[in-house]
């Protein structure tokens, strides 16, 4: 396949709307397909340690699933990535309520969230662009907020996804990119190895939404500041990891400065030795272990059985706009919602 970014139909909306993947390639022969529709990375194509390309990321085949059966497979996540508590929060005064889709609270967006929308796309150069427009009032929100999301593939085997917003009115925003990842290609991802740069993560309650304390990993299960497998200490008897059904957390980042560019996690699977590398302007991550899949998905020859992927979302923390000690996650007129993250793919002998 010749480098650059080629466009093929993917499927029809149940509204007659056409959708595209966009099928990105570099010159080290990796290749990356995204549709239109969610912003969704269907597969990441990569070569492990002996030159074997396999696809690395969890989705399906065709379009129907992830309109229906999805747990954000690959998706664009926004307004809001993460939870926010019963779906509730003030904002200069006033009180919005959201769509409530888990459990007592609101879950990245709501029930027709940036994940399941279409978004207007354009080949710029190397970059694929995406656009979308959600509504004043658009499941709850307050304002009209205009994203764009860009997508590259470089040389370096490395996916950057750079995300910008602006708004007519105050409102909370908290886009990610929620790709599934198994390095092996297959199986479970117990034995992958995670660094995570955090000394902190968000505590959290039985209902998944955080206490306002930001505990510390030092002799925890969290302790991911040196490399161990995922599944060392995951059936710990621990509250946190009993809250979660294993990690379902936001790790708070060890960062320099606001909005640096920094390396959040590294993860590195033995056998095929390929390794991959978050980078992030973001001050966290959220480390999800797959506790939700339970082998009712099929995709691309695959059971999505118990813990077979794991998630890396560079995000703000979760219930922000209700922790006033947390990070702000308020977009305001006349402000522009910046952020980059990047993933690279690489290999160990």
């Amino acid at each position: 396949m010749q480098p650059g970014i080629l466009q093929a139909p993917f499927g029809t909306l149940p509204d007659g709307r056409s959708v595209s993947v966009f099928t990105l390639v570099n010159k080290a022969g990796m290749s990356v397909r995204i549709l239109d529709f969610g912003g969704i990375i269907t597969e990441i194509h990569v070569p492990d340690r002996d030159g074997n390309f396999a696809d690395v990321a969890l989705g399906f085949d065709t379009l129907e699933p992830y309109c229906t059966d999805s747990p954000y497979f690959g998706a664009l996540i926004g307004r809001y990535g993460n939870r926010i508590a019963r779906g509730r929060f003030t904002l200069d005064g006033q009180a919005y309520e959201l769509p409530v889709n888990n459990g007592k609270n609101h879950l990245h967006g709501g029930t027709q969230g940036f994940d399941r929308v279409l978004w207007d796309a354009r080949i710029d150069g190397a970059e694929l662009v995406l656009g979308y427009r959600s509504a004043d009032g658009e499941q709850g929100y307050p304002g009209t907020l205009d994203a764009t999301v860009r997508y590259s593939l470089g040389e370096d085997n490395e996916i950057v996804v750079r995300f910008s917003a602006v708004t007519d009115r105050a409102t909370p925003v908290n886009l990610t990119q929620h790709s599934y990842f198994n390095l092996a290609g297959g199986g479970d991802i117990l034995g992958h190895e995670l660094m995570l740069d955090a000394d902190a993560f968000v505590a959290i309650d039985a209902d998944l939404i955080p206490t306002g304390n930001l505990a510390n990993v030092a002799g925890t299960p969290f302790d991911f500041r040196s490399p161990r497998p995922i599944g060392q200490a995951i059936n710990a008897a621990d509250e946190q990891l009993g809250y979660g059904g294993g990690y379902d957390h936001c790790f708070v980042l060890n960062k320099p400065q606001e909005k640096a560019m920094t390396r959040a996690a590294r993860v590195r699977e033995p056998v095929s030795g390929r390794v991959l590398e978050l980078f992030t302007q973001e001050p966290g991550v959220q480390f999800y272990s797959g506790n939700f899949l339970d082998g009712s998905l099929q995709g691309k020859g695959h059971t999505y059985a118990y813990r077979s992927g794991f998630c890396l979302e560079p995000q703000h923390f979760p219930d922000s706009p209700n922790q006033p000690g947390f990070p702000n996650t308020i977009l305001r007129p006349g402000d522009t919602y910046e952020t980059e993250s990047r993933f690279r793919f690489s290999v160990e002998p």
